[in-house]
């Protein structure tokens, strides 16, 4: 929608760009933990680059003096050749410039060293944290993960990553530059006359008080507007998304007032915050303004009095000029210390979160198991105060076909989540051959299962690639003889590139089911002691299904296998159905037994196929 509403004010000042900076809760604490694990391997380069950053900006500092040297000797010069002397010495001009030319020259290959170390510092210590981030992230329990959300975790790695890599290089050194040029400059303007110095500092406490109002007000804008915008992004995402919804619905008209609402409440904040933010540089610069007017009045006096040289009062003026920019870059530098502090925060948290253990000592070794499985009075809950599995109890020999069915919330995915250890047993035990899961090394315990997930997973790779991911070594005609068994060969042989064309999550032309066969391909060449089957077959349709049926019914002869369906029309040839609901096992048996018992499991089966929806899910 077009806006041809205008700001009353003439233009959004300086402050445009300025945005509510979002505080650690520890600022000391986090600086403490980032120099003791990761700063101080670095403290040698560290204190180069504070080094070269004090001489670079004493060199600076110097060069104002310096200059003014100059124009006293010309000043002076100019004199005696009114007077009748000498008149200028182009000499001692010339060599007082070749010095300020060097000092330059130094303070440029100064700052140039501490910019190239601190920028090797940055990205390493950056290349360091993504490691050890990616590492984490392979070593926290599932459990973390149901706390937290993609894009919390997401957000870490990227944002928080980049934001500390960017204000680390730029504040580290700004900030040292700056309070040694606030420091230096002070001394200089010292050095040169104590009045003058008086006289151009005292308007600044004024200057800071008023400015200091002023972002305090500002920042309630800029937090509705930060508020707002969030709100514009997420009603244009959310209609953008649902647009068929919309329009079958007829809410367009609806659709944009809503939007006009929001976006001109962003417009009000927005004008409102900026235009505050803008005030600041204009009274800063009024400031200085006033400053200057006292420094040239009473240099001038002290001039006619012999006080002062002309030189001294340009070099005066000058650092007079410069002292205020030390000073807006420390408020500009706060904001960017606090937002890395702030990101470190959450990158330290995320590192300290309590790991999985992984290994253990004398772990017992996976080879040689059958797949018999025992559930020993088996107590779970997610939160401890909510209690999903109540003292389960099941012997299951291997070789069997173990169907889990039952109402959602039963249990049923939770039982396979302990089965792989992702979570561990409040009370009770699993066993595998008579030996509790927790003996095993996590890593090995895994690799006697294989899995197939409602939620298809593939990764950008080719499709032999994804169909080896759980065993990297196998052959290619290995490859071939899975995709067979899972049914997928022939479509594989259809596309462009056969076995070597590169897919990701998000291919076109590769159908949900599609990939859900690549899944169950990959599951089939790690040939696992015990496979688990979650809703594998809810993403085929029937016609699929039948082709597969057979080849997973053969898949799973010999081998111990734990299928959950919510179609029960595809467990009728299990050894043992186990009906739960509430965390219990309210029923066992093979599918007739079942339903000539008329209870909980023939209702559901039956009630599938009186509603004609025998794929109900």
């Amino acid at each position: 929608m077009k806006n041809d509403k205008k700001s009353p004010i003439g233009g959004i000042g300086p402050g445009k760009n300025q945005k509510v900076i979002e505080k650690p809760k520890n600022f000391k604490g986090t600086i403490k933990k980032l120099f003791k694990k990761y700063l101080v391997d670095y403290k040698w380069k560290l204190l180069i680059v504070i080094i070269f950053a004090i001489g670079s900006t004493i060199f600076t500092i110097i060069g104002p003096k310096i200059l003014g040297n100059a124009t006293t000797e010309i000043f002076n010069g100019v004199i005696s050749k009114i007077s009748g002397g000498s008149g200028i010495d182009f000499e001692k001009i010339f060599s007082i410039l070749l010095t300020l030319i060097i000092l330059y020259v130094i303070s440029m290959i100064f700052n140039a060293i501490q910019n190239f170390t601190m920028t090797d510092v940055s990205q390493k210590l950056t290349y360091r944290l993504r490691n050890d981030i990616a590492k984490k992230i392979n070593c926290l329990p599932m459990k973390y993960f149901d706390k937290k959300t993609n894009g919390e975790v997401l957000s870490i790695i990227t944002n928080d990553i980049d934001t500390f890599s960017q204000n680390m290089n730029q504040s580290v050194t700004q900030i040292i530059t700056a309070i040694c040029t606030m420091i230096g400059i002070l001394a200089m303007m010292l050095s040169i006359s104590l009045t003058m110095t008086l006289v151009s500092l005292v308007i600044i406490p004024f200057a800071v008080i008023l400015v200091k109002f002023i972002v305090k007000k500002s920042q309630k804008y800029f937090r509705k507007q930060q508020d707002y915008l969030g709100h514009v992004n997420g009603q244009v995402e959310e209609i953008y998304s649902g647009h068929t919804v919309v329009k079958a619905f007829n809410r367009e008209n609806e659709e944009v007032e809503t939007f006009s609402r929001l976006n001109n409440e962003l417009y009000s904040s927005g004008w409102k915050s900026q235009f505050m933010s803008g005030l600041m540089y204009p009274i800063m610069n009024f400031a200085g303004n006033i400053g200057y007017v006292g420094i040239a009045i009473l240099g001038g006096y002290l001039a006619i009095q012999g006080k002062i040289t002309v030189g001294n009062i340009q070099s005066f003026t000058q650092y007079s000029k410069q002292f205020t920019r030390p000073i807006n870059e420390i408020a500009q530098i706060s904001s960017m210390l606090q937002a890395m502090i702030a990101a470190s925060e959450r990158i330290i948290e995320f590192l300290e979160e309590p790991e999985e253990i992984q290994q253990i000592e004398n772990a017992l070794t996976t080879q040689g198991l059958k797949g018999n499985v025992t559930f020993d009075h088996v107590t779970f809950g997610y939160n401890e105060d909510k209690i999903i599995i109540n003292d389960f109890n099941q012997t299951i020999k291997d070789g069997q076909k173990v169907a889990i069915v039952g109402p959602t919330g039963a249990g049923k995915t939770t039982i396979v989540k302990l089965l792989m250890r992702f979570y561990d047993v409040n009370k009770g035990a699993i066993l595998v051959d008579g030996h509790n899961i927790k003996e095993f090394n996590r890593g090995d315990l895994r690799k006697v299962f294989g899995m197939v997930l409602q939620d298809t997973w593939l990764f950008g790779g080719t499709i032999k690639e994804n169909i080896k991911y759980g065993k990297p070594n196998a052959t290619d005609e290995e490859v071939i003889e899975a995709a067979k068994a899972a049914h997928v060969h022939h479509f594989i042989q259809t596309l462009p590139k056969g076995y070597d064309m590169i897919i990701d999550e998000e291919s076109s032309n590769i159908s949900q089911g599609q990939k859900q066969l690549l899944t169950i391909a990959r599951v089939i060449l790690t040939n696992p002691e015990i496979l688990i089957l979650d809703e594998a077959t809810s993403s085929i349709d029937t016609r699929t299904e039948e082709q597969i049926q057979s080849a997973m019914d053969n898949l799973m002869k010999g081998r111990t296998s734990f299928i959950i369906a919510h179609r029960l029309s595809t467990i009728k040839n299990a050894d043992v159905i186990l009906v739960m609901n509430n965390g219990d096992v309210i029923e066992q048996g093979n599918h007739e037994e079942l339903l000539n018992k008329g209870g909980f499991y023939a209702n559901l089966y039956n009630s599938q196929f009186q509603n004609g929806d025998e794929e109900a899910s």
